[in-house]
């Protein structure tokens, strides 16, 4: 991080307003705008935050979601608590993690994720990391949403969402690619999601 990188995050007013109402990083508005849009998160809905870690996006959920409802946060980089989010330190394409969020509930509402993969500053690489994340986390969604749920998840701008949308969409009856507001005006992020869960196919069952 460079200084001038640091005076930048201070003046961004994301960041500030994160600040002073609490919220663990800016990304917790992208979820609220994405919410607004869409309304996947609702009272008493099951949600899990894949890359949950520090929080932000947990900690919107929880308030979106209220007392009936269930945040499940996954990460593999430990997580300070969030009240009412329960916690697994682990990988989402480890099958004892998936088990894990299954004895929770049965089946969810909602996957969402903003994780990001390690960034390398080569935009062809950053964009395959960040295709093989989203692979990872759209195949365990499979595994967990009930007829009707959804997923949203963080791409970088390029082929390789088309890559996503054409295996992953036909699960899906709808798509919205969404670029926040509150987005960094120079990112090339763009929020993907996919919503109206078909259901597993019989000879998929619940593996």
């Amino acid at each position: 991080m460079t200084k001038e990188w640091i005076k930048q995050r201070k003046r961004d007013p994301f960041y500030r307003k994160a600040k002073t109402e609490g919220y663990r990083s800016r990304a917790a508005y992208k979820l609220k705008e994405i919410n607004n849009r869409l309304r996947m998160l609702r009272k008493g809905s099951a949600v899990i935050d894949v890359g949950a870690s520090p929080g932000g996006w947990s900690q919107v959920a929880r308030e979106l979601v209220g007392d009936r409802g269930t945040v499940v946060a996954v990460d593999m980089l430990p997580m300070d608590s969030v009240e009412g989010v329960r916690f697994i330190q682990g990988d989402i394409e480890d099958p004892l993690v998936v088990e894990r969020i299954r004895e929770i509930r049965s089946d969810y509402d909602a996957v969402i994720s903003d994780a990001s993969a390690s960034l390398s500053g080569n935009r062809t690489l950053d964009r395959g990391r960040s295709l093989a994340l989203n692979w990872a986390v759209l195949r365990m969604s499979l595994q967990v949403l009930r007829p009707g749920g959804g997923v949203v998840v963080k791409m970088f701008q390029g082929s390789e969402v088309d890559e996503l949308v054409e295996e992953y969409g036909p699960h899906f009856n709808n798509l919205d690619r969404i670029k926040p507001r509150s987005s960094l005006k120079r990112s090339i992020e763009l929020y993907i999601a996919f919503r109206g869960f078909k259901g597993r196919s019989p000879e998929e069952g619940t593996s």
